[in-house]
């Protein structure tokens, strides 16, 4: 499997922080924009996505560019692609390979992969300094994940959804400030933080957004004033 490592970003909602790529085959065929709503087939990253097979490196070689990094570099990992192992399933030794890698870094990433195996890998990972964020589909959705106390959760929500919400089991909900202000995670950082108690919201984009926004319609947020 292989990966795709960029010194500085050159996409504005990221801001110019490290960033990398993941294989195809990493996604779960269980996450329900798999190759239909996801926001990597949008035409620029895809062709970034693309290029991971080709010219992409090992597990080795990735783990040496992230301990380059400065101490206390803020990095994201997998603009797509989800954590090492085929599918549906989570490479502990890889994963390992990667929080080792990133002990004095703040890297963070997301993962659709929700089976029993992943949820222990996420918490221990999450426990070791390299965030995992669990990534959830509606509101509700949001509520289980949270349940699991393996590690942060955001979720999909609505284009319509206002600033801030809550889950149906009251949990707060801000939506991605990139969105709502043009902070980019450069500047943000709400995702790389493990211990946050707030659901972050990703409202509905990409070049198929309408169908990820009906999906998250299914568990309308609460909205409070």
């Amino acid at each position: 499997m292989k990966f795709l490592a960029v010194k500085k970003s050159a996409n504005g909602k990221t801001g110019g922080i490290p960033v990398t790529y993941g294989s195809r085959k990493s996604c779960p065929p269980s996450c329900p924009h798999y190759e239909l709503d996801c926001y990597g087939e949008d035409f620029f990253t895809r062709m970034a996505w693309a290029k991971v097979e080709t010219h992409g490196v090992e597990l080795q070689q990735l783990t040496t560019f992230i301990r380059g990094l400065p101490v206390n570099q803020l990095w994201r990992d997998k603009i797509v692609g989800d954590l090492p192992g085929l599918g549906e399933k989570v490479d502990p030794k890889a994963l390992g390979e990667i929080v080792l890698a990133n002990r004095g870094r703040r890297g963070f990433t997301y993962t659709h992969k929700k089976s029993p195996q992943a949820i222990k890998w996420i918490r221990h990972a999450n426990a070791w300094g390299y965030t995992i964020n669990l990534s959830a589909d509606d509101a509700g959705e949001a509520d289980a994940l949270a349940d699991l106390a393996a590690g942060p959760v955001v979720c999909v929500v609505p284009m319509d959804t206002p600033d801030k919400t809550w889950t149906p089991a009251g949990r707060q909900i801000v939506v991605c400030p990139e969105q709502t202000r043009g902070i980019p995670c450069s500047d943000c950082q709400l995702c790389q933080r493990a211990d946050r108690k707030v659901v972050i919201g990703f409202r509905a984009h990409g070049f198929r957004k309408h169908i990820a926004d009906a999906r998250a319609r299914k568990v309308i947020p609460i909205r409070r004033a």
